[in-house]
């Protein structure tokens, strides 16, 4: 067993102690190195993806897709979606989410990079597309968002409509650290999520006041202009990092996984 698997048995075994402003101080002095960087990459990813789906959207319905009434139209017709095609509008989300989640870990190891004042470029953001952790990122997202949207799904056609949203947010904060989990100590899809659920269960109450910290804080770039939010949502990011590196931490300075 290495040293990496040895430090997780030792939290799952005893517990672990964190305090709030030594992380949170470390995730901000962390998001401060990378938040320009960080927030031009998803700045420039975002203009791209736009301009990809509306340029399929205008080929494939036309420029009229793209007035006002018919974008109405199509919000009304998504929202009224039941059955098969429910669930096929809900598989094509979850595919593209989770093709989407290695761009998440790439921003937790800018995060690395960034307090190590190691250099990280545009491709560190798009680096574990490229490796062995692709699909053990892609498997955790998905099995994560499957479960997730068939509770809801489940307790909607039930009746429970409130209950959905809570389910799903409640599983999104006990798999935080599914993907540091996976980049950092090389655990499997499977393993990371069971690890991510009994590690949060231990400090529930800190951890989820951190999160919602810093999605408040993430939120912040909403105020004044919206586009502020892509400088600020790199701060989730370092959270995530702060919190795992101060819970299961490196064996040494400089190790990292996708470097073997």
């Amino acid at each position: 067993m290495n040293l990496k698997q040895d430090r997780i048995e030792e939290v799952l075994r005893n517990g672990y102690q964190l305090d709030f402003a030594d992380v949170f101080n470390k995730a901000f002095e962390n998001y401060k190195k990378i938040a320009l960087y960080a927030g031009l990459m998803i700045f420039v990813f975002m203009v791209i993806l736009m301009t990809i789906i509306a340029s399929l959207g205008i080929s494939i319905l036309g420029v009229a897709a793209l007035s006002q009434e018919s974008m109405k139209e199509l919000t009304l017709n998504m929202e009224t979606l039941s059955g098969i095609n429910l669930i096929f509008y809900m598989g094509a989300s979850i595919l593209f989410s989770s093709l989407l989640s290695p761009l998440q870990a790439g921003l937790i190891k800018m995060a690395y990079c960034a307090e190590r004042d190691e250099e990280f470029h545009v491709s560190t953001v798009f680096s574990y597309y490229s490796t062995k952790y692709f699909i053990q990122i892609f498997i955790a997202t998905f099995l994560i968002l499957v479960l997730g949207n068939g509770i809801s799904m489940g307790l909607n056609y039930s009746g429970i409509i409130l209950i959905g949203p809570m389910v799903s947010l409640a599983l999104s904060f006990f798999t935080i650290l599914t993907i540091p989990l996976i980049i950092f100590s090389d655990s499997n899809a499977i393993d990371a999520i069971k690890y991510s659920f009994s590690i949060v269960s231990k400090q529930p109450l800190i951890l989820l006041a951190l999160i919602v910290v810093a999605v408040i804080g993430s939120m912040v770039g909403f105020i004044g202009c919206c586009v502020g939010v892509f400088f600020t949502l790199p701060f989730i990011y370092s959270m995530y990092y702060a919190i795992y590196s101060e819970i299961i931490g490196f064996d040494h300075e400089g190790e990292l996984s996708i470097n073997t």
